[in-house]
Order: structure tokens, then sequence, then C-alpha cells
């Protein structure tokens, strides 16, 4: 007989009682408990285990003398690690609910365990040793699933399901790829089972992640505490009806993320280098007069009289305020690139304050570093006023944004040594590795205005997403190529960073880790520039993420038609389209934007995460939201696109044409098309077609911006069994295919309060009638008269789209085949 540890703070969902007539406790819910008689800790659903920690399952790693030259990098593990099992567990309940367990592990080392719930599947493990000496590390090694897939682990290039791979949770030395590294600038030690359990370490220590490469039921965690050991360490275990649900347990461990401004969702446009102010100018202008919806613009360095002088340099640009107050007049906000140094050389004013007040780290490694100076200590609380006073001096100026790059500088070492560091909260590299990167954006984020701003951030760690709002993946290859292999350019062979398939596997990865809002540099970074069939391929599958930012290495910008990219008008036609698409998908997106405060679920979505009981783990195609499946093309020179496609009816967005899912299809995708499909009972709310901007604007005769006029919404619906999509706002459509044709409904919100104009694709014929609240409505003679006078319009085309007015209110339409 079991004696289990009950956790019983949300009775109904963790109950975990004796049943009378069998020895096996009944389990209902979401459950974890100890098993004192089998030595083991167990999570699950129901009767279903989804983690089993055996007496092997959590261990303790003891070295003969802990050493202080020594980072303890897992990743750098030898065999002078001893291993302890757990032998025996003694549970006792406390009086809150929860369990505190003391366990006896082999050579008679001890430790105390407790096991408290956080709420719905939310279990947190506290590991805590008893004068163990030589404690350095901590292991486990849970019993999972033989054929699920692992997600999380925050940006990884390779591939989005982890399984069978070994995955360092910190920047380590790659000699092999041509960075020098395993580019993991946003690690995040949260991994996730697509049967519906999470991992989460809390901790900055370094850790090594295997994920099911020796053993398929075994994933290994092994974190490097040193001489931090005794301190204890901190375990969540998390389990959920779904895996996408996941990551709200983890936001409700680490914080919710924040929210970018509403126009921070793009499209952006930016150069590596300005010119000046007046290129600055001009750009803004142009993006104007060629009709390119654009939300945002910012300008990457110099342009100021040298890096973190806080200031603009007068003879580039000598109207500073006039160039930002231009840009919002056109309804653009304004962002500028920073770094967290201050230099000798650059800013010889700002590195004597930081000289002689103690601004930098007391104690760092080597006599060089590693940018333009060593970074300012944000430990140090005068030093982190300072340096928000500086921020200040652009925030004032009405700067709402910045692109944080660098703060890399704190590492760990190599092959197990030091890089050492020392900060003035006491603490060194082997936490402040991960750590310096949250106080670095926690400085500027601070200072953005209360409705929201933007953070696009190189770097991240677990927790951080309370402050970085975007994340962009650093500088990957201006090509089509995937992570790590051979390639060229101009005759030098170097092994890939990757590509548009690499920046790709990021957002994704990224979206679950906590980390929902990504921007890669739209048409890449290292060898660009890229080519017009890059570019374009790379515009195309921006225009369905999160944010759209757009900008190369060598200051690509659309219509600007250079013999080195060969960009062409033809291609300038094809971005303004995918812009207007992404911003005008901006009500669908920004509704699961606000959702993540209720269900966490990532916006970007991998096909295998979403779509668990598949079994397929493709990493070039994911969902947008819950109704559109996108599958990008990402091999260079292919025109058509091999999609996993679910069972049940799916559209194409452009054509309307239909097609049957339940396995693999393949369509048709010529270098202007996106093979985008929407979902039988897909409701998709749009911005009208003519939408530029979202922030405000002083000239809406030129700029057509949310901010001036919401105006009708503009849904997209595949009509299928009855489905509903409530806005952000409360606004709310709803539609069901019936036996006679299809009803849709309408009701207004608080925002979005003048009505609709409902598109039906892929309808097929001219409807019988159209009625609106029972009433018969008349055809129009085109979308502007309909808009203008209202009634329906049926488009006798490819597409087969019956477009119907709907006027604010609360309504119901009928369209009758």
């Amino acid at each position: 007989m079991r004696t289990p540890a009950l956790l019983t703070l949300i009775p109904i969902l963790l109950l975990l009682t004796a049943c009378p007539t069998a020895e096996e406790p009944v389990r209902e819910g979401l459950w974890a408990d100890f098993d004192a008689e089998a030595t083991e800790l167990l999570v699950g659903r129901d009767e279903q285990v989804l983690l089993h920690f055996d007496s092997w399952g959590i261990q303790l790693g003891t070295v003969a003398a802990l050493d202080d030259s020594r980072s303890y990098d897992p990743f750098f593990l030898d065999e002078a690690v001893t291993w302890h099992p757990m032998e025996a567990i003694e549970v006792a309940e406390d009086e809150a609910g929860g369990v505190e367990a003391s366990v006896t592990f082999e050579g008679d080392l001890a430790a105390t365990l407790s096991l408290t719930t956080a709420g719905d599947g939310n279990f947190e493990l506290r590991l805590q040793p008893e004068g163990v000496d030589g404690l350095a590390f901590y292991r486990f090694w849970p019993t999972v699933d033989v054929a699920e897939g692992f997600y999380g682990l925050g940006g990884v290039l390779d591939q989005v399901n982890h399984r069978g791979l070994k995955r360092p949770v910190q920047m380590e030395a790659d000699p092999w790829v041509e960075s020098l590294n395993n580019e993991a600038h946003t690690a995040v030690p949260l991994v996730i089972g697509t049967t519906g359990w999470g991992v989460f370490v809390e901790s900055y220590h370094p850790m090594l992640f295997d994920l099911a490469s020796i053993r398929d039921d075994k994933v290994e965690l092994t974190v490097g505490t040193g001489m931090s050991s005794a301190a204890g360490l901190s375990v969540h275990l998390y389990a959920a009806n779904h895996p996408l649900d996941i990551t709200r347990r983890y936001y409700d461990t680490t914080g919710d993320p924040l929210l970018p401004a509403r126009w921070a969702l793009g499209p952006w446009i930016w150069r590596d280098e300005n010119d000046d102010e007046a290129q600055v100018r001009s750009d803004l202008e142009i993006i104007r007069d060629l009709d390119l919806a654009t939300t945002g613009y910012w300008i990457d360095r110099p342009y100021a009289t040298g890096v973190n002088t806080f200031d603009f340099e007068p003879s580039d640009y000598p109207d500073p305020q006039g160039m930002i107050d231009l840009a919002h007049d056109l309804g653009f906000r304004m962002a500028l690139w920073h770094a967290p140094y201050a230099s000798p050389e650059d800013a010889p004013d700002q590195y004597a304050v930081a000289e002689a007040n103690g601004y930098f780290p007391p104690d760092t490694p080597g006599d060089t570093y590693f940018a333009w100076s060593w970074p300012i200590d944000f430990t140090n609380p005068d030093a982190y006023d300072w340096w928000q006073g500086l921020i200040r001096t652009y925030t004032d100026m009405g700067i709402e944004g910045f692109k944080l790059d660098y703060a890399e500088d704190v590492l760990l070492g190599l092959n197990g040594g030091r890089y050492q560091w020392g900060f003035f909260d006491g603490s060194d590299e082997r936490t402040m590795h991960h750590r310096y990167q949250y106080l670095y954006h926690q400085v500027y984020a601070e200072t953005l205005p209360d409705e929201g701003g933007f953070l696009l951030c190189r770097t991240g760690t677990w927790g951080d997403q309370v402050h970085t709002s975007v994340i962009w993946p650093g500088d990957l290859d201006a090509t089509m190529n995937p992570h790590g292999v051979e390639a060229e350019d101009d005759g030098e062979f170097y092994t890939a960073t990757g590509g548009l398939p690499a920046s790709l596997i990021v957002g994704l990865s990224l979206g679950p880790s906590g980390y929902p809002f990504y921007g890669s540099d739209t048409g890449g970074y290292r060898h660009a520039p890229p080519d017009k069939e890059i570019m374009t391929r790379w515009f195309q599958q921006t225009s369905l993420s999160t944010v759209m930012q757009v900008g190369t290495n060598t200051s690509d910008v659309v219509w600007e038609f250079e013999e080195e990219n060969g960009f062409d008008e033809e291609m300038l036609g094809w971005y303004r389209e995918y812009a207007r698409l992404h911003l005008r998908l901006w009500p669908y997106e920004w509704t699961y934007a606000k959702r993540l405060g209720t269900d966490g679920r990532a916006i970007m979505r991998p096909y295998g995460l979403a779509l668990p009981g598949e079994g397929i783990h493709p990493s070039d195609t994911y969902f947008f939201g819950d109704h559109l499946l996108v599958a990008p093309v990402l091999e260079y020179g292919a025109r058509t696109r091999d999609i996993p496609l679910p069972a049940g009816r799916w559209a194409d967005w452009f054509t309307g044409e239909v097609l049957d899912g339940g396995g693999t299809v393949t369509v048709d995708a010529p270098l202007d098309k996106l093979p985008l499909l929407m979902a039988e009972g897909a409701i998709v709310p749009l911005l009208r077609p003519t939408i530029d901007a979202v922030g405000p604007t002083t000239q809406p005769d030129r700029v057509d911006s949310l901010d001036t006029d919401v105006g009708v919404l503009w849904p997209r619906i595949f009509a299928g069994p009855a489905t509903v999509f409530e806005l952000f706002d409360g606004s709310r459509v709803s539609q069901e295919e019936t036996a006679t044709g299809v009803t849709v409904g309408w009701r207004d919100g608080a925002e979005f309060d003048q009505g609709a104009i409902v598109e039906l694709v892929a309808f097929g014929l001219q409807p019988a009638s159209v009625s609106l609240d029972g009433e018969a409505l008349d055809m129009a003679d085109d979308l502007d008269d309909l808009a203008a006078s209202g009634g329906w319009l049926f488009a006798a085309d490819a597409i087969g789209s019956v477009w119907v007015a709907i006027p604010a209110g609360d309504h119901e339409v009928t369209v009758t085949r």
C-alpha cells in the first residue's frame, strides 16, 4: 500500500484519495506526489503518469573538494563527479497541504525535499541538502514517454524538437560554426513534453539538458551549482491538459510577458548605418509616398558623437527633435540602438564618471574588454540610477523604444575554468552570465511610456520576459542556409550560423519558452546583401510572425534597387502586399497577445506542439494563432511546398482553393506567394485594406492610422462548424455553416464599434439571397460601393468570396446558397 503525500490546495484538480476497494489511490485532475515505499516522485494527469522520478531520478553530485577556480559548467562534466541516487524517502505532510520529505541519498547523504503547489498543475520541488561536503551538482533524470517531443529551452537554430539532443542552457564556444558560439543568446531552462508536462529549473547557474539522446524514455537535467550548492535548488514541475498550456504555468512562476506597445508589432524599418538626419527624413517620407504600411523606424549606430554619449552628432543630426517630431507626424514611432558601455574613446565624459564612481564591475577578467568598455554594473544602485537618467535624455525627446545589443561579455569560461567576474552585489559570472541581461533590460524598460514601448533585445534569460518585449536572434546569415551546413561566399567557405530556416526555428522555439514576440532581421545580416529571392521569402515569413522588422547588414531597403541585391519594382510590389497583410492582421494578433495573460499560449506555435497527437515535429510549418497554418518556402529555388496538413478542410488564403487534410499535400509556391492556409471554421479579423499605421498622426489625409479612426473591421471567414472569435475589446464574430448556407453573427466591442465587412472565402456560387436580421440586402456594385452604402457582393473569381456589410450593433447575417 502506497503512502501518498497529498497536495490538496486545489481540491477538485489535486484529488488523491485512497479508494476503499483497491490498494492504489484514485487520481483525478493534475497531481504530484511522493511514493515513499518505491522511493519515487510522480507527476500526472488523471491516471496517466507524465513524469516518473525513480530512485535515480533525483541525484546529488559531489566532488572531492570544491574548487573556486572552476565554473562547474556541466557542459564540461568529467568523471571526477560521484553521483548519489536516492535510497529512501520519509514523508510527512505539512499543515498547508504541501509535502515535506526527508531523503537519504547513497553514501549516507541527506536532504529535505518539499513539494508544494502554486496552482492548477503547478508544483514546486525544493531541495535543501543537509551538510553535504563537496556538493557541486544536482541532476534530475525522469522517465518520459518514448515517443513524445520536447520543446522550450529558448532560442535554438537547428530544429524545434529537442529529442535526441544535448542542449547547454547558456552561451558556449563552438569553433565549428562561423559565429564561434552556440548562439544561445536567449536560453531558458524550461523544457516541455508533448504529453503535457514541463520542468523549469529556477537557477541562473549553468545547466545541461539531455533530451533522450541515450535512452528514448529519459531526459536528464544537470545543474552546476558549484560553490553555491549548499543554498539548495528549486525545480518547478508542471502538468496540463495540453502542452501549449505549460507556458502559462511558467508565467505564473516567473511573471507575465511584457506586451510591446500596440504600434510595436510592426512593420518596422531600419538601416544598419544611417548616413545622417537627411537620410532618415527622406526614408520617412518615401515610406509614406510609396504606401508601405509601417508603424516604426529605428536608427542604428552611428548617430551620436560616440557610442553611448546620449546625444546626436550635430554635424549629421542638426535637428534631432525635429526629426523625431516628423516621424510622429507621419504616424511612426521611433527607437534607437543602444548597448551597456561607456567607452574611454567614444564617450570620455561618461567613462570618467563611471570610472570615478566605481560603476564598472569591481572584478573583471584580464585587461581587455569585449566591446567598447567593461559593461556598466547594474547591481550597483547608483550606477543603475545614473545610467537610467542618461537614457531619459532620449525618452524625454520622444524616443519610445530601443534595440538593445551586446551584453554578452559575462561568460562562464572555457573547459570548466572561469572568466572571473565580481559585481557590486557580490555575485560573479556563475549567475551573472544570465542575470546581467535581466538587469540590462530592466534599466531601459522602466523608462518606456506607460502605454507601452518597444525593446528589441538580442539576449534574454528566464523571467526576463517581464522586461523584454521582443527578441531578435542576433546576426544570422542573409541566406536560406540551415544552421551548420557548409557554405560559400565569394570563394570563402564557412560553416553557416544559419539564415531564414534558422531564424524561423528560433522564433518557434522562443514562443513556448516565454518570449512570445520575436522579430528577425528580415533579409538577414551576415553575408548580406540578400538577393531578390531571399528577401522575398524572408518578408513573406515575417509578415506572418509576431513582429515584422526589416533591415540588413548592408542597409538594404526595399525601395533602393542595387546591382548587388537585385531588388526591383516587382519585389517592391510584393513587399507592399505582405507588409500590409501583416498590419491588417493586427487585431487578430493583438487579441492573442492579450490572451497571454490568461492562457499563455504562444502566438507562433510549432506544429508538433500545437498538435501533439500527430506525432510529427516539422521545423518549417507552424500555426499563427488557432486558425492560420503557415508553411514558408525555405529552400532556394523551390516553387512548390510539401505541407503536413491536419485532417479537415483548409482554404488557401490567396486563392480560396479548398484542400482536404489528413496527410501531406503539395501546393504551388511561386516566388510571389507564401503558402498560407485557413482552417475550416476560421475567423480572422483584419483591419481595413488601406491601413498604414497604428500610432497617432498629424496628417490623417496622408496616413491612414488606427489611432485616427478604428473604422470598420474586416473579418475573413472560412465557414464550417460553429465557431466564435471574441476580440480583445469584447467585439465578437461568430459563424456556422448550415445545410442551406452560412450564418454570421456580429457584436460591437468597446473599440471596434462601427460594424464589420465580413468576407466568406471559398463560398463558391453566387448566393441565392443575403439577409441582415431577416431583412433582404441589396447587391452592391463593388467593394467601394459596399463600404459606402452597405449590402453584399460576390466575387466570381478563383477565391469565390462573398462580402457582407454589417452595421454597428448586434446583428445576424444569413447567406443562403
